[in-house]
Order: structure tokens, then C-alpha cells, then sequence
């Protein structure tokens, strides 16, 4: 409307409601006559006219009187004109308190009327007019404004208007508030003051004052009213859910109210109604979702969590609710694999999660923490003995890691609560979910904590320790007694020493470890030597104890030399402080080269491996010590790293055990460590090594190739190169991140840390620096990339030929005279001999035989072991060169040079997988026979797998067919010659772990044939061996992997045709997992858990697993939902307590599908559930051979997948939006298409087949675990797609459902919420 025509229609309302009031009609009269002007109703114009004409010049009874019938009539918006009122008397309020009394009725007749204006009705223009008026665009940062969203904003503007009103008027100061104070409390005091119309008539300012004191009291009166409406507390739930930094300020609002209540005489008739005003906001902290339990999905999200459970069922594995804790652990040992993930980080946000969704207080998170860590432990008993992490990388876990995790988690709370001021408790959805939901007081983690070591005692058959520990135990409870004796005895002045060395048979468990790991961490302090049964009966009284010994490591620091005896006692005592470890750092550095050499072999001994108190910085140091800085003013013309020799090759040696590099891996440390090797990889493979350096090293004597190997071989070890083509390309598309199996990725993941890693070096100076400040990447070390593109080459394809003038011909060339003088002087007649391979020939002949390529550099050799290996085993494959001549060959070159097995592996993985060559007999005449083992073998393996209820077929027919293709035969050939020694534990976990996945991708019986060869070799590691090859069935077999899940199911929850609802002793975590590793008792039994957490990465299609388990949580959800409903009828037997029992049944179910999911797969494996399995789950007909099911079994088995898609989300993307990017985007990505397909199908574009009470229970279901528990995922959705749901929702009349789905939707979901809510209220 432009001005002249607004002014002229101002004109004409103005002169018709003087006519009226002249005339002296009825307020209905007036609405009746001043309506006529209105060219739509409610008329947004006619609205401002009257507010403007009422205040103030023509503030008079009848035109509010008449202002009131406008409303009432429809004639006026109630949310337009209370704006505009707002913003024009509110600040006015003093001056005009007739005006402000008038107003707040009006407020509380018309506050929370909101009724959707009519197509034709001018919304945009009553928006605007609100926008205007509060300014709410502005103050609330919202570009565009909805009618329910300026609604919700207009009044929550309100009630902040009203509270700082009160507040100005009780002489309360507002400066603490950090939010600014809205656009019509903004004028100031003496201005309110101020009236242009008042007399100085003492009378009159008398009135005022006694007028405003009334006022205030009905403001507060007011908002209390307001507040009691269940509409007002959802409208201002819309706020604290969506915009909880505005909320907060809301409260801080409310405690400045309560703190100064008693400090005026002015509140106390104030009191009762501020109260009531602050029970009222309360209610709107306190957000539970209140669904109909009357109906089944009511009852189902009301009892969508794990209930607690017996202490009982704790120690015997039996919490189902934890069991992702125990599954994580365990699969965390696996040593085919390690992580680059830190296990700390993994195994803290699970602990939240599980917490949550488990709505668990902390005591109960804390405890399970414990016992599946103990489990963890104990499982370690019986082991069976191999080349795989044992008992020190699980103790790694349980004293290092879990203390490391808790750590994390209180560190967390600090910062979701930084004090504890009870407006700080609530902010968005971030709540504690053990307390405080429901206004209970929120008890710090640390109590939980506490409170869990308190309950641990309780548990002696967790707590009993390993025997290697036993000592340990003994030491951490003499301290304790120690600690007693002298706190007791501290004022005679005794003093029995602080060392627990000197007490036998002291009764230490367990619990006495993890309580010393919690002291040295400052979760408690030493008063926990005091709490009841702390320090056992057994432990022998100080005064009968022998001597206190002296620490070796007090007389390290004191400044003892590091001689002989020092040496080795600092080798087997871990050290116990920072300080120790960074004195051990300084001399690695700046000493000796005996100094240096013995610092690294102290630092890898047990303060490294036994030392968990410390083991976090011992871990760092030596990754700092593997990139040791350049000395000041150094210019020598070589690299500064040769100068370290004898300090990285004690480092590399002492790391090189398979649980020392695992223990690296659990700490997360990977990436830091392949970029620190890559360094000493490209200088010490570039030297031309002398003749003295170039000799094979099998001790501590340090080579330029051996340190080159050393490095090089560790840093192979980190991406596991030795995997055939076939699997990497599987392994890439079904694991969650492809690019673990490359260097690239390893070192992006170590670029991104690096920032962080340099930040808390910066805030803390007395930590160790970090390795590096810059970007590291491949392209940084040519010699490297160059054998990193040219073995992706050889991988890929097969060789290219090379001109007889190439310096690598020329360097092959030495390589095979080097290795037919060795055959030479062993008495074979090939001395002179020429083998050609397919792309040239290389020729031995003359002077150049007895010549070895000792000044070659690493790199070069490695780079011409190629074109060696495929000439050689062409000669192999034509007659030319005997198998055992071929194996001597190889064993040399590995012995001259280590890290050229590197290259043999990769070359033969490669070969194998092309299936080229010819297979072989291994006959025992031109290669080894298994035959003496096989049959044995054999018959294990099937033992083995029937006792999971694995059935598999015979694999042969006759002893003489036993044949493997020629490079697995050759690379088997090899691997047997290798001593066991401890000095060649870096080339045993490099050949292992690859002579495994060779043999695994070769045809059956190719596994069992390997492994009977080196069952032969060593009989100790018989059932190991026995074990893995059992694995490579499920490479091969798609049935058995089914097989072994249904099995996985069945030890845990027990057979579906059990008619009662309790689980046996055999069943649960132990049940599961085994409560060890291997049960002698039966003879070769494993615990079907455990073989599927060794065998996953041996499935072919992981994905498949996917399908397996999806249908098993159904059928197992729709069986246990038949105990407790009759055929006949869809009601429960008993109600809410049947329906408990069936629902606790589900959760059960779908718990361990997703841990089993989750560790098989990681983000790949759940994004094709949430995009590919439940959505074909759901368009598939579902032929039940049983008979009909019921209804109730329909709705659980929605249930169970609800459960399985929210846990398995949750295990690894958290319920929280404090997730790093890349992780967020997934998220927001993977969960967004599903829930846009759940939209498609609710607005009819895509047809179901399932039966549709499972459909119904699976989306209604899935919304409520959602709302209850992972709210930041519905904020993540498109609006679209939320109203599309909440649609569905109130079409099953779900209302609150949909309400609730709506609130947590965000900003622009609140217009949405706003008009549903106006709806059911």
C-alpha cells in the first residue's frame, strides 16, 4: 500500500472508530462498522492502524475493549497486534502502566492463539509486520521467516521481554546475561520515565509506582499462567532444542531470578508465583518423549533401551547391552590386521554411545568397560601359540588403553559441562542420558568411575591374573600396603619404602592394576588404598618383608653410567614417570654410540611393553626417536640419519615383535610411524653400502642394509602390500576406507594430524615436540615412489621387457650371479649356465660369477628382483633350474639382503592371482610334501568347523593329486627354510601374514597344503596352523559364511526352538567369544565369534554378510515376539511386561548384528545397509514357511531393524554432531538417502512388499530411537524429507511422534513444528 493510500485508510479507520465511540456503541458495533473497511480478514493494515491510534494518544478503555472483540471476532491476528503491543508498551511500561496492565491480559487471553490464516489472508504481510516490530530476523540471525516460525520466536521474545521487565523493575542487574537484550527492552529507564503528557502531580506519580509494583506481580502471574499450558512449554521446547544458546539465556534469566529472591523484600510475595514460573520452564528442560503406551509403538520407544542388569549377568558375559565393547576388543587383537584408527578414540565413543542408547548411568558403562576388557584378558589363558598378538598386547587394552579411553570420556564431560551451574546442564540436545533427563541431578562421570572400581572386588574370577602379571599384581598391592603402613605409622617417623619389591604371595589381582593405572592418570589418588579389602589379608606386613630394593631406575636418574647390569634390569623394568622416559629420549639423542644404542633397546624392552602406566609417551617417544632432528650446525655431506645408525636399528629391532607393532597400532600411532620410516627408507636405500656394512646382520650390529630392511619392511608392514590384486580390489570397495591399503592414505591420515599434534606441543612446552610440522607425502622421496609405482606395475601386469643395456638387466644380471656362485660352491653343475626368461636373457658366465652386488644401493637391488624372479622360475617351470636350487637361490637373496622378501612377495602374490604357471607336486621329491600332516590337518579343520556348525566337503581324492601353482610352491619353499629366531621376528611378520593370503587365494586345498608344510616345520604352533587354514573356507564358501553367523547367534541368544525366554550357561558374550581362546576340554573348539572375527577379512564378499545379517535378526525378532502372542490374536500375553521381555529379546538380536556388522566392514558395510540391504529388505515379499505370523512378530521384527539401523550407525558415526568433517558429510549422506527412500515410499512412489505392520513399526520405530537418542541425525535431514515423515506419522495417528520428529529438525523445521503443534494442542 503506498503512503497516500495508506494515509487516506488510516483516515477512514480513524474517523469510523470516533463515529463509534461518539455514538457510544457496543465493542461488537465497532468490530462490525471498522470490519467493513477490511478487504481481508484477519487485516494485517487495519491492525497497525489500531495500534498505532491506541498508543498512546488515545490510550481510553473503550478502544481496548474494542481491540478485544477484534480479536476474539477474528477480525485482527492475536500473534500481529500482540507484536506490535509488544514492542510498543513493553519498553513503555512505567509511563503507562494502565496501558501495560491492559496489555498483559490481552497476553494472557491471546498469548497462545495461533491459528492458521486462511489461503486469501495477507501471511506475508503479517510476517513482515512481526519481523519489523521485534526485529526477530535480526536477534535470532533467521534470513527468512515461516508464519509457525515467527510465531514460536514472537513468543519466546515475549517471555524474555516480560523476565527482563521484571528483573529491570526489582533493581536486578542484567549484566552477567551474555545475550543481548531484545529490540523493545533496549529503550532506556529514565526514558520510561519519562510521559509527555503527565503533570508533576505527586499523586499521580504515587499511583504509578503502586501500579507498576502490581504490574510486575501480574507479569510474573502472567508468564506462570502462560507456562502451565502444555502449548507454551512445546513452543518453548522448539527454542531450546533448535536455538540452545537463546535458551540458555533464558535460564541464566531464571537463576538470576532465584539468587536474588531473598535479597529484596520486594520478591518475597513474589515467591510462590516464581516457582511456579520456574517449575514451568523445567518442564521444558525435562524433553522426554511421551508416546501412548496404550499402543504397541508407544510401548516399544518407551522401552527402546537395555535395562540394567545383575551384577551377575555382568561377570558371566551375559549384559547383551555391552557386547559391541567385548566384540571391538577382541577384533582390536586380531594380527592380520592393524588399525589405523587409535583404539582410545574407537573405544571412547563407543563407551558414549552405548551409554546413551543403553540409558545406562556411568557406574554401569564403567563396570561393563571393565569386565569386557577383563574378558579380554582372561580369554588369553589357554592361547594357541603362533605368531600373533598374545597376551601383552591385551593387557595393552585392559591397563593402557581402556584408562587412556576413560580419560578421553572425562575429558569430554568437561567440556559438554564446564561448571556446574544448572543453566549450563542443558544445551541443545547435548544431555546426560544416565541423569538427568527427567530433572534428576546429573552425577559426574568421575563418581561412576569411582564407584565402578568400588563393585569391581566383587568379581574375583575376572580378576585373577595371568601368571606373567602375577608379579605386577603383587608389586601395585605391596605399594598400597606399604602406603597404609606408612600413613598409619607417619607419626613414629617409619618409613618402609614406596617400592613393592620385597613382598611374596601378597594376594594382588587384578584390580590392583587397574586401580595403580587410574592413580597414575589423577582419575583418584592414593585414598584408594584405603577403601575396604583394598589390600587383602594375604599381603605380608612391612616389618616381615624383606629390604626394599632400590629401583634401577633411581639410579638411572640419580646418574648411574648405563653399563652391562643397569642396562639389562632397565630392559626389564618399566619405568614409572615422564621424566625417565625423556631422560632415555635425550641420551638416544646426544650420547654415545654405546649410549644411543642401548637408550632404544631400554625404551622397546618392558617400559614399552609392560609398562601401561606410561606406555602412551613411551609410544610417542619412539616415533620421535624414528625421526631424529639434524644436529646444530651440522654439514656433514651424508644424511645426518646415518650418524643414528646404532639408536634406529635398536629401535627397529626392538619394535619389530608382532605385539610390539600392534601395541603401536592400538595407540594409533600408524600413520606417524610410516611417515617416519619413509625417510630412513629413502636415505639408508640410496647409500652404496661398504663391504664390512653390506654383511648380513642377525644381532644388534647395525648395516646400511639392515637398517634399510629393518625400516623398509616395518613400513610394508603398515599397509599389508603382499595382497593379491583380486583382494585388494574387493578389500577396496567393500572396507570403509579403500585407502588404508596405501601409502597415500597413511600419509594423508598423518598430515591431518599433524596441526593438532603441533597445537598441543604449543600449549604445553614440556612435551615432547612433535615429529614433524609439515606435509609429508610420497612424492618427497623419489627412490621410494619409483619402487612404490614400479610394484604397482608389477601387480597389475605382467613384466615389460628390458634391453640388455638397462642398468637394471645389468643389476639382475649380478643378482643371478651372485645366487649361482652360492649353487656353484654347493656342488651343482650351473655355474656357466644361461637362463632366459621370456622378455631376454640374463647370462652367468666367466669372472662376473664369483662377483656379488655388495656396493649396489638397496634400491637398485629392489628394483631388478623382478625381472629375477620371473627368469628363474622360467627356468624352474622348463626343467632348467631344480625346485631346490630355486629355493637355495631365494633363501640367499633374503639372506643378503632382507628386504628383498618384500619384493619376492609381492612379485609371487601377483603371480599367483594371474594363474599362469603351471602347478606343481609337492611329492616330497622336487618339493615338500605335506602328506605325512595333510590328512591330520584335514580332519582337524572339519573338527573345528562342525563344532560352529560349519559343514564343508572333502577336499581330496588321492595323496599323488596334491599340487600348488609353481610360485606358491616356491614361496612356501622359502618361508620353511626361515629359522624361528627371535633376532628374525621382521621377517617371520612380513612372510606370515602374506604366505596366508597367497595360499588363501589359490584354489582348494590350498591352505591346508601350506599349512601342513609348516606344521611339520614347527609342531608347536600345530593348532595355530590348524586354526588359520580352517579360515580359508570361508574365502571360498558363501554358505559357511552363513553358517558361522547363524551359529554366532545361537551361542549368544541361544536356539530359536528354546521355548523359554532365558539364556543358557552356554550362551552370551562367553558364549560368543569363549571364555578362552582355544577349550581343551573340547577337543579343538573355538568359539564361533572368535573364528568370525579371524576369518572376515578371508570372505570374499564381505558384503554378504550384510544379507546374512539382516535375515537373522528378523527371524530371530519374529521367534522371539511368538512366546509372548497367541496365534490368534496380535495382543500380548501379558501385556507391557510380554512386550518388555520381547523388545529386550530384539535389542538383543540387532545389538550383536551391528557389532558383527560394524567390525567386519566399518563405514562401507553400513553405508550398504542403509542404502542397499534394509531398503531390499523391505521391497522383498517375505514367504514365512512356518505358517502365518502374527501381527506383534511383525512389529518386533520392525523393531529389531529400527534397533540395527540406529546401533549401527551410532557404533560408528556417534549420536552427536562432533564429528571431523569427512566423517559428518558420510552421515549427513548415507542416512539422508535412507530416509528420503522412507519419504518416497510414504508419499507412494515406491511400493513395499513387506507385510505393513512391519512397515509401520520399522519407520515409526526408527523415528522414535531417533528422537530419544540421536537427535543431531533429524537435523541433518532435509526439510522435505521431515515433513514428508511427520506427515506419515500423523496419517497412523502418531502425532506426538511427528511432533517430536519436527522439534528436533532444526531452524527451519520450527515453522512446521509450530503449525502440528497448533494442531494437537
Amino acid at each position: 500500500m503506498e503512503e497516500r493510500e495508506w494515509s487516506e485508510y488510516e483516515r477512514r479507520v480513524v474517523e469510523t472508530v470516533k463515529w463509534c465511540e461518539d455514538r457510544n456503541e457496543s465493542p461488537l458495533v465497532w468490530a462490525m462498522e471498522v470490519g467493513k473497511l477490511a478487504d481481508r480478514v484477519p487485516s494485517p493494515a487495519l491492525g497497525q492502524v489500531l495500534v498505532s491510534h491506541l498508543c498512546f494518544l488515545n490510550n481510553r478503555p473503550s478502544l481496548w475493549k474494542f481491540l478485544e472483540q477484534s480479536l476474539s471476532s477474528g477480525l485482527l491476528s492475536p500473534f500481529h497486534v500482540l507484536s506490535l503491543l509488544s514492542a510498543r508498551i513493553i519498553p513503555h511500561r512505567r509511563s503507562q502502566p494502565e496501558a501495560y496492565n491492559l496489555y498483559l491480559e490481552l497476553l494472557s487471553r491471546y498469548g497462545l492463539s495461533f491459528d492458521p490464516l486462511p489461503p486469501h489472508a495477507s501471511k506475508e504481510k503479517i510476517i513482515k509486520s512481526v519481523d519489523l516490530s521485534l526485529r526477530l530476523s535480526q536477534t535470532y540471525d533467521v534470513p527468512t521467516l515461516e508464519l509457525g516460525h515467527a510465531y514460536v520466536l514472537f513468543f519466546f521474545s515475549v517471555v524474555i521481554g516480560l523476565i527482563d521487565s521484571i528483573l529491570d523493575d526489582w533493581g536486578l542487574q542484567k549484566s552477567s546475561l551474555d545475550v543481548s537484550s531484545l529490540a523493545f527492552v533496549s529503550t532506556d529507564c529514565d526514558d520510561m520515565d519519562i510521559d509527555p503528557r503527565e503533570s508533576h502531580n505527586m499523586g499521580r506519580k504515587e499511583y504509578r509506582g503502586e501500579m507498576g509494583s502490581k504490574n510486575t506481580l501480574k507479569a510474573l502471574d502472567v508468564l506462570g499462567k502462560l507456562l502451565e499450558s502444555r502449548k507454551a512449554v512445546l513452543l518453548l521446547r522448539l527454542v531450546h532444542f533448535n536455538m540452545p544458546e537463546k535458551f540458555n539465556g533464558l535460564l541464566r534469566r531464571l537463576e538470576l531470578l532465584k539468587a536474588h529472591r531473598l535479597a529484596s523484600s520486594d520478591l518475597k510475595p513474589a515467591m510462590q508465583l516464581l516457582e511456579i514460573f520456574s517449575a514451568n520452564i523445567l518442564r521444558v528442560v525435562g524433553c522426554e518423549l511421551h508416546l501412548d503406551k496404550r499402543q504397541i509403538i508407544g510401548m516399544l520407544v518407551a522401552n527402546g533401551s537395555c535395562k540394567p542388569v545383575s551384577l551377575s549377568n555382568y561377570e558371566s558375559g551375559r549384559s547383551s547391552c555391552w557386547v559391541a565393547l567385548d566384540v571391538y576388543m577382541e577384533n582390536t587383537i586380531d594380527g592380520k590386521q592393524l588399525p589405523i584408527k587409535s583404539a582410545i578414540d574407537v573405544l571412547a565413543d563407543v563407551t558414549v554411545t552405548l551409554q546413551i542408547l543403553n540409558q545406562a548411568t556411568w557406574q554401569e558403562t564403567f563396570l561393563a568397560l571393565w569386565f569386557s576388557a577383563l574378558r579380554l584378558v582372561q580369554r588369553e589363558r589357554d592361547p594357541l601359540e603362533g605368531p600373533v598378538p598374545h597376551l601383552e598386547a591385551r593387557l595393552c587394552v585392559l591397563l593402557s588403553i581402556v584408562p587412556l579411553a576413560i580419560s578421553k570420556v572425562l575429558e569430554d564431560e568437561t567440556q559438554l559441562y564446564p561448571s556446574s551451574h544448572p543453566s549450563t546442564i542443558v544445551s541443545g540436545y547435548e544431555t546426560d542420558h544416565g541423569h538427568g533427563m527427567s530433572g534428576k541431578t546429573r552425577v559426574p562421570r568421575k563418581h561412576g568411575l569411582i564407584s565402578s572400581l568400588h563393585v569391581l572386588g566383587q568379581f574375583p574370577a575376572l580378576l585373577c591374573p595371568p601368571p606373567s602379571v602375577v608379579g605386577a599384581a603383587n608389586v601395585a598391592v605391596t605399594k598400597a600396603a606399604r602406603f597404609v603402613h606408612n600413613s598409619r605409622n607417619e607419626k613414629d617417623r617409619v618409613d618402609y619404602g614406596s617400592n613393592g619389591q620385597g613382598f611374596i604371595n601378597s594376594g594382588g589381582n587384578m584390580r590392583h592394576l587397574i586401580v595403580e593405572a587410574c592413580i597414575a592418570r589423577n582419575f583418584i589418588d592414593t585414598s584408594a588404598y584405603f577403601w575396604p579389602g583394598y589390600v587383602p589379608a594375604s599381603a605380608i606386613s612391612p616389618s616381615e618383608a624383606s629390604p626394599v630394593q632400590e629401583s634401577p631406575w633411581s639410579k638411572f636418574i640419580e646418574g648411574a653410567p648405563l653399563s652391562g647390569n643397569l642396562i639389562s634390569s632397565l630392559v626389564s623394568t618399566p619405568a614409572s614417570s615422564l621424566a625417565e622416559i625423556e631422560k632415555l629420549y635425550h641420551i638416544a639423542l646426544h650420547g654415545s654410540e654405546e649410549e644411543k644404542s642401548a637408550a632404544a633397546k631400554i625404551l622397546c624392552g618392558a617400559s614399552l611393553r609392560s609398562g601401561w602406566n606410561t606406555q602412551e609417551h613411551v609410544v610417542r617417544v619412539l616415533v620421535k626417536l624414528l625421526s631424529p632432528p639434524v644436529p646444530p650446525n651440522y654439514n656433514g655431506e651424508r644424511s645426518h640419519l646415518v650418524d643414528y645408525m646404532p639408536m634406529l636399528s635398536g629401535i627397529l629391532y626392538g619394535a619389530s615383535s608382532v605385539d610390539t607393532v600392534h601395541i603401536f597400532s592400538l595407540h594409533g600411532v600408524v600413520p606417524e610411524v610410516a611417515a617416519s620410516l619413509m625417510p630412513l627408507c629413502e636415505v639408508f636405500g640410496s647409500l652404496e653400502p661398504t663391504t664390512l656394512s653390506a654383511k648380513s646382520s642377525k644381532g644388534d650390529d647395525p648395516s646400511i642394509y639392515m637398517v634399510f630392511s629393518l625400516a623398509f619392511l616395518f613400513l610394508l608392514r603398515l599397509w599389508k602390500f603382499y595382497r593379491p590384486p583380486l583382494e585388494n580390489c574387493i578389500t577396496e570397495h567393500t572396507r570403509a576406507v579403500g585407502g588404508e591399503l596405501s601409502l597415500e592414505y597413511l600419509l594423508l591420515l598423518h598430515n591431518s594430524r599433524t596441526a593438532f599434534f603441533q597445537y598441543e606441543t604449543d600449549s604445553n612446552p614440556g612435551r615432547i615436540e612433535n615429529a614433524s610440522d609439515n606435509g609429508i607425502y610420497v612424492h618427497s622421496f623419489p627412490k621410494l615412489q619409483t619402487w612404490y609405482w614400479q610394484n604397482k606395475s608389477c601387480v597389475a601386469s605382467t613384466l615389460s621387457g628390458l634391453s640388455s643395456e638397462s642398468p637394471v638387466h645389468q643389476v639382475a644380471n649380478k643378482i643371478l650371479n651372485m645366487i649361482y656362485l652360492k649353487i656353484t660352491k654347493t656342488g651343482s653343475a650351473l655355474g656357466n649356465s644361461s637362463i632366459s626368461s621370456s622378455n631376454g636373457s640374463f647370462t652367468s658366465s666367466g669372472e662376473d660369477s664369483f662377483q656379488r652386488p655388495m656396493h649396489l644401493p638397496a634400491w637398485e637391488v629392489l628394483e631388478a628382483i623382478p625381472f629375477v624372479l620371473e627368469a628363474i622360475l622360467t627356468a624352474c617351470a622348463h626343467g632348467r633350474l631344480s625346485s631346490r636350487d630355486l629355493t637355495t637361490g631365494l633363501r640367499d637373496l633374503v639372506e643378503f639382503l632382507p628386504a628383498s622378501l618384500a619384493a619376492i612377495i609381492s612379485y609371487f602374490s601377483a603371480e599367483i592371482t594371474r594363474g599362469i604357471w603351471k602347478s606343481v607336486p609337492m611329492n616330497g621329491n622336487d618339493w615338500p610334501s605335506p602328506a605325512p600332516m595333510l590328512p591330520s590337518v584335514q580332519s582337524e579343520i572339519k573338527e573345528i568347523l562342525a563344532a560352529v556348525g560349519v559343514s564343508i566337503p572333502s577336499y581330496f581324492s588321492e595323496a599323488s593329486q596334491i599340487t600348488l601353482p609353481l610360485p606358491m610352491a616356491a614361496l612356501v619353499s622359502l618361508t620353511i627354510t626361515f629359522k624361528l629366531d627371535k633376532s628374525l621376528d621382521y621377517i617371520h611378520a612380513v612372510a606370515g601374514p602374506a604366505l596366508e593370503s597367497c595360499a588363501s587365494s589359490c584354489p582348494l586345498p590350498g591352505m591346508p597344503i601350506v599349512g601342513s608344510l609348516w606344521a611339520q616345520k614347527v609342531r608347536r604352533w600345530h593348532d595355530f596352523i590348524v586354526v588359520s587354514c580352517s579360515r580359508s573356507v570361508f574365502r571360498h564358501n558363501k554358505e559357511s559364511v552363513a553358517q558361522l553367523l547363524r551359529s554366532c547367534f545361537t551361542t549368544y541368544l541361544g536356539s530359536l526352538h528354546v521355548l523359554t525366554p532365558s539364556l543358557s550357561n552356554e550362551s552370551g558374550v562367553n558364549g560368543l567369544l569363549g571364555s578362552t581362546i582355544s577349550d581343551r576340554s573340547v577337543r579343538r573348539f573355538l568359539a564361533p565369534g572368535f573364528l568370525y572375527l579371524r576369518s572376515w577379512q578371508s570372505m570374499q564378499n564381505v558384503l554378504y554378510i550384510n544379507v546374512v545379517i539382516v535375515e537373522l535378526v528378523a527371524e530371530y525378532a519374529r521367534t522371539s515376539a511368538l512366546r509372548w502372542a497367541t496365534a490368534e490374536s496380535p495382543r500380548l500375553k501379558s501385556s507391557q511386561a510380554s512386550l518388555c521381555l520381547a523388545t529386550a529379546r530384539a535389542r538383543e538380536v540387532a545389538t550383536l548384528g551391528a557389532s558383527l556388522l560394524c567390525v567386519a566392514g566399518g563405514f562401507r558395510m553400513v553405508q550398504e545397509l542403509y542404502m542397499e540391504t534394509i531398503p531390499t529388505w523391505l521391497l522383498s515379499r517375505k514367504d514365512m514357511k512356518q505358517g502365518e505370523v502374527s501381527a506383534v512378530s511383525r512389529v518386533v521384527e520392525g523393531y529389531a531393524m529400527a534397533y540395527l539401523f540406529l546401533l549401527s550407525g551410532s557404533l560408528l558415526w556417534s549420536v552427536h554432531g562432533k564429528l571431523p568433517k569427512w566423517v559428518l558429510t558420510k552421515r549427513v549422506r548415507i542416512v539422508g538417502v535412507h530416509m528420503d527412500f522412507l519419504a518416497g515410499v510414504l508419499e507412494g512412489k515406491i511400493a513395499l512388499a513387506c507385510h505393513p505392520a512391519t512397515w509401520k513399526a520399522y519407520v515409526s520405530c526408527l523415528v522414535g530411537l531417533m528422537v530419544n537418542f540421536a537427535p543431531a541425525w533429524i537435523q541433518e535431514l532435509k526439510l522435505k524429507t521431515l515433513r514428508t515423515l511427520a506427515s506419515g506419522l500423523r496419517g497412523w495417528h502418531e502425532c506426538e511422534l511427528a511432533l517430536a520428529l519436527l522439534e528436533r529438525g532444526g531452524v527451519a523445521a520450527i515453522g512446521s513444528a509450530a503449525e502440528l503443534l497448533n494442531v494437537i494442542c
